[in-house]
Parts: structure tokens; C-alpha cells; sequence
């Protein structure tokens, strides 16, 4: 069975199994959960859902049709919380946000400045 059969018959819930774990006992699952960011009291459920192993995908749209000062307090919030369990945390795209717990981090692409953006001496 593939892979994309598999996560279709687990009704879309991906698992993945924790890294550093020993190949005789049972691995421990890592969730990737979808969550819409309503409001600031959203925060601490995320912050619960983040603590206890989930990787968040996080929809900021529906709190900032109401306030983008909200959704800038939010974002700041949570990497202020990321930076003290050593998670990580990115844009992905307009309307979300990726929050992930301790030992999890998020590849980014690094940039190679064109000749425009280096200085010169001249």
C-alpha cells in the first residue's frame, strides 16, 4: 500500500514518526493539524496544541478580516512562545502560519544576493 493510500484511508491525518526514537519500541506520533486563528484567545489552545507535540498550520485570515493589529500582537506572541520551547515558526504564504514544537524545524530556501544587493567600493 502507498503512502498516499494510506493517509487517504486515515480519513487526511498524516503521521509521522519521531525522529531519535530506538527502532524496538513504538515510535510516538507527530500530528499536522489545520486551525483557524479567530481571535487572541485563540493563542493559548494553539499554544497548548504546539506543547504537546502538534505542528500547526494556522489560518490568520479570519482574525484579520476583524484586526491586523491582532493578528500582529498574535504572530508576535506565538514567536515570542516558539523562542522558549525551540520550536519554529514561518509564513506560509498571505494566510497562514506554520508553528512547530521543539526539534522540529522548517527548511527555508537561502538566498544568494544578486550583484545589485552587494556592496561595492566604487
Amino acid at each position: 500500500m502507498s503512502n498516499v493510500e494510506k493517509v487517504a484511508e486515515s480519513g487526511g491525518k498524516t503521521e509521522v514518526p519521531k525522529t531519535g526514537e530506538s527502532s524496538g519500541s513504538q515510535p510516538s506520533k507527530i500530528y499536522l493539524k489545520a486551525v483557524p486563528l479567530r481571535n487572541l484567545s485563540d493563542i493559548d489552545g494553539i499554544k497548548n496544541e504546539v506543547r504537546s507535540g502538534t505542528i500547526l498550520i494556522v489560518k490568520v485570515s479570519p482574525l484579520a478580516d476583524k484586526s491586523i493589529e491582532d493578528v500582529k500582537k498574535a504572530v508576535n506572541d506565538l514567536c515570542e512562545f516558539i523562542k522558549t520551547i525551540d520550536g519554529d515558526i514561518a509564513r506560509l504564504g498571505e494566510e497562514r502560519v506554520v508553528v512547530t514544537p521543539s526539534g522540529v524545524r522548517i527548511w527555508r530556501e537561502k538566498t544568494i544576493p544578486t550583484e545589485e544587493q552587494v556592496p561595492t567600493a566604487a
